[in-house]
């Protein structure tokens, strides 16, 4: 289930609002945004986490990585060696 980034964006300002209202309870400045300010920051979050994701899960970095990506490989050729006839 994908979960679209205006929910996500709603729901923070409902944070806001909330937290808004503590603050005014207790006599403190309130956070003064917009919905734009909030969906500016969470498509950037969002981009970087994509970002990093594809970096990282498509770069091998520990030694087990590296050696699943040399089992991978051996299994492909194999593979290819059965459907081949070889």
């Amino acid at each position: 289930m994908k979960i679209s980034k205006w929910t996500i964006v709603r729901t923070i300002m409902i944070i806001l609002v909330i937290v808004n209202m503590l603050l005014k309870a207790f006599g403190i400045n309130t956070i003064n945004v917009n919905e734009n300010v909030v969906l500016g920051v969470v498509e950037a979050l969002v981009e970087i986490g994509a970002v990093v994701c594809a970096w990282w899960y498509n770069n091998s970095f520990t030694e087990k990585a590296r050696k699943a990506d040399l089992f991978f490989k051996a299994l492909k050729e194999s593979d290819s060696d059965v459907q081949t006839g070889a």
